[in-house]
């Protein structure tokens, strides 16, 4: 069979080699990928599409001058910018709820790693149930799902997220992932400490992850399969779509050069925000989530992140707990058709899919307001049925 390659892939790909010439023929790999990515267009992290009456000239110069890759530039950037984050015309941030206590915290993990936590709790009413998030790729716990983790938090409900390691505030290189393993073991600890809390005893817990997260709520469920009274995964990432995935020439060198450059931001990638976002304000917003890994993915990040949907895509017949599965029909970044799948092959007897007609991939922050509170409508409707018949032991 005949593969198809383009241009680029054409020139990166090696005739046969004298041992020689393979060192050379790397570096000149190397380089060809570097000119790639340099060519790419730039990010929305180096030319923010900021409104100059709401960020100044000393914002903008303290954004400019931030090394990401150090945490502490990074913590220090969101502190000047929470304000204006949460004053942004954005549904999420515009709706007011009452009665909700908010925590923020920093803690070190097993591995040695300082974490960011933060959580959501209502504080009149009993709580029926505690909601578990895990964010995605291009996200942070402190941005848009501030307005989710309140909307939720106000039927009833305790929200608890972190950052992971190398993402948001906590500590690691930005946007690295050197292993998901890691990462879903770092997630296993916050989240278990939480839930072994006297005062949550017997309370219901749900898992809900979106995009990236959505993958790691899975790899959570495949790790402790009776722990868990259900999963909501919106737009998951189950399967990257083949309009986002480098062709696959592409992904072979890439694979090659990761094993030795895992951290080189290489791989060509599109505007996650004009893929995921539909109406356009809101797309513009993603800008103020200033501390949100906007650059292209380091190849050691982009190699794990194929490894793991190609695992959970062959084992979604493992997923036996209850499912409510949200994803937009127009979603370009991951697959949908790999959530109709999980919902099909998935052993759970309780598992219900919800299509949203038109929905790009940002289901929750980037469509009409009707659509984003119809979403979480659906999901607080879902919670509410789950956590009257399934208390937890």
């Amino acid at each position: 069979m005949v593969v198809s390659k383009p241009s680029f892939v054409s020139k990166l790909l090696p005739t046969r080699l004298s041992r020689r010439d393979s060192f050379s023929s790397f570096v000149g790999i190397v380089k060809l990928l570097r000119e790639k990515s340099k060519r790419q267009p730039m990010t929305s992290e180096g030319k923010p599409k900021w409104d100059p009456a709401v960020v100044d000239d000393n914002l903008a110069r303290l954004v400019a001058q931030a090394n990401f890759d150090d945490v502490s530039e990074r913590r220090r950037v969101r502190e000047a910018f929470k304000e204006v984050q949460l004053g942004l015309d954005h549904c999420l941030f515009k709706a007011k709820y009452t009665g909700i206590k908010t925590n923020e915290s920093y803690e070190r993990n097993s591995r040695g790693l300082e974490v960011f936590s933060k959580s959501w709790l209502p504080e009149t009413s009993n709580i029926k149930a505690l909601v578990f998030f895990c964010h995605g790729y291009g996200d942070t716990c402190t941005f848009f799902f501030e307005g989710i983790a309140k909307k939720i938090a106000s039927a009833g409900y305790g929200v608890f997220a972190l950052d992971y390691p190398g993402f948001g505030l906590s500590e690691g290189l930005h946007g690295y992932i050197p292993s998901f393993n890691a990462i879903v073991d770092d997630v296993v600890e916050h989240f278990s400490k939480i839930r072994e809390n006297p005062e949550y005893r017997g309370k219901p817990c749900f898992l809900f992850g979106q995009s990236l997260g959505g993958a790691v709520a899975l790899k959570v469920h495949f790790k402790q399969p009776d722990r868990w009274d259900g999963a909501i995964l919106v737009a998951p990432m189950c399967k990257i779509a083949d309009g986002v995935a480098p062709p696959w020439a592409l992904q072979q060198i890439l694979i090659l050069v990761a094993k030795f450059l895992p951290k080189e931001k290489l791989v060509p990638q599109k505007d996650l925000a004009d893929l995921a976002l539909k109406e356009t304000k809101k797309r513009d917003q993603c800008a103020y989530n200033v501390i949100a890994y906007k650059d292209k993915p380091r190849l050691g990040t982009a190699l794990e992140l194929l490894r793991t949907t190609q695992e959970i895509e062959r084992r979604l017949e493992e997923v036996t707990l209850p499912l409510l599965i949200l994803h937009g029909e127009a979603d370009v970044v991951t697959d949908p058709s790999v959530s109709k799948a999980l919902y099909e092959k998935a052993k759970s007897s309780d598992k219900k899919l919800c299509l949203y007609k038109d929905a790009w991939h940002s289901l929750l922050e980037g469509e009409s307001d009707d659509t984003i509170f119809r979403a979480l409508d659906d999901i607080i409707s879902w919670l509410d049925s789950h956590s009257e018949r399934n208390p937890s032991s």
